[in-house]
């Protein structure tokens, strides 16, 4: 059995009952100009909790479909955002 993947991002949304939408940006260099692009992707993620807010920086990790979109969990939050 594979590794699941782990990804660090910031929560942009909690409006939705025990789901979070979190922002992960990645960056790579441009195959021709070597210059640093960022590129950016939202996931849907499953906070059973409740205890993530709008701009927290979390660690999600890959788990079974939970919905139609689900597909990750919290797995901690790694800083609070500042209110």
């Amino acid at each position: 059995m594979r590794e699941k993947r782990q990804l660090v991002g910031e929560v942009v949304s909690t409006k939705m009952n025990k789901t979070i939408v979190v922002k992960v940006n990645r960056k790579f260099p441009h195959k021709t100009y070597k210059k640093l692009i960022t590129r950016s992707k939202k996931y849907y993620v499953h906070d059973f909790n409740k205890l993530c807010g709008l701009g927290d920086v979390v660690k999600i990790i890959e788990s079974k479909p939970l919905s139609k979109l689900k597909r990750w969990r919290v797995l901690d939050i790694q800083k609070k955002a500042v209110i």
